[in-house]
């Protein structure tokens, strides 16, 4: 880049999002580091400054979930900035269960932040995107592509911001917007601990669901055991973000790759389900 950029990215107090903040900075990139906590922000001006890129990090209150906070913060960060010239959604919660023991508060929960989150910053930053002709990032999860045992309000909500964001990029491409989306695998961060999971709590409380509980926890362990580092998974979205020509969907490692290509060739969702099965401990 030959001239500084600003984007904004939410949800960076750990993670991808942080990872993606010191990154972007790296790569010659204002960041805009919005986060729920201001109080949490050690951790990421620790890393920006250990690589000499603490003075590109500029740190913002965001609650994804306060639609008259997000339109002041982002009216701040564009005054502040003169404008910006990219937005990644990253801010997420995880929800472990399913419909008929966890009931419905958690799948309007998980809506809130995935889904009506990204969508009410997206309308809050469209017309800076606009002005600068600049582009739209959004991390959703292969969770956005295969629905996958205990995680439905999770997927149901990544299944929504994929759609809205397939159908938003034809329009945003008239006004000069790229729109694209990053789909990480298993990602070694704090997202899987911060859900702070009582297993055996979970499992008793599963009823008739405890053993496909139980097996689903057990190989979920087992993948994040393996699973690609958050810089790794943020290296993509930094390649989003300086491409010239950003495809539409993009996933962070090969496994992730083969995982959505599946699905998308599945088209009676047979193979899919074939996989799950094995997930929750069937054949």
């Amino acid at each position: 880049m030959t001239a500084s950029k600003t984007v904004l990215i939410t949800g960076t107090s750990s993670g991808i999002g942080l990872a993606a903040a010191v990154g972007a900075a790296r790569a010659g990139w204002d960041v805009v580091a919005t986060m729920r906590d201001p109080g949490k922000a050690g951790h990421l001006l620790a890393e920006a400054g250990a690589v000499g890129v603490g003075g590109r990090i500029h740190v913002e209150y965001l609650d994804v979930t306060d639609a008259a906070g997000i339109r002041s913060t982002v009216a701040r960060a564009a005054a502040a900035h003169g404008g910006l010239d990219a937005v990644v959604n990253n801010a997420g919660a995880g929800v472990v269960g399913t419909i008929e023991v966890a009931g419905m508060d958690p799948v309007r929960a998980a809506m809130e932040v995935n889904y009506f989150g990204v969508v009410e910053v997206t309308r809050a930053t469209m017309p800076h995107l606009r002005e600068s002709k600049g582009r739209l990032v959004t991390v959703t999860s292969v969770g956005g592509v295969v629905g996958q045992p205990f995680n439905e309000a999770y997927c149901a909500a990544k299944f929504a911001v994929e759609g809205f964001m397939e159908a938003l990029t034809s329009v945003a491409a008239t006004v000069g917007v790229r729109v694209s989306v990053v789909e990480p695998g298993a990602v070694a961060s704090e997202f899987v601990a911060s859900q702070r999971l009582d297993v055996p709590a979970l499992v008793a409380a599963a009823g008739p669901y405890g053993p496909a509980l139980q097996a689903y926890i057990d190989r979920a362990r087992q993948s994040f055991g393996n699973a690609q580092s958050a810089e790794e998974a943020a290296a993509t979205i930094v390649d989003v973000l300086q491409a010239e020509e950003p495809p539409f969907r993009v996933q962070t490692s090969e496994w992730a790759r083969g995982f959505v290509g599946g699905k998308l060739a599945d088209v009676d969702g047979s193979a899919v389900q074939a996989v799950m099965a094995q997930w929750v401990g069937g054949a």
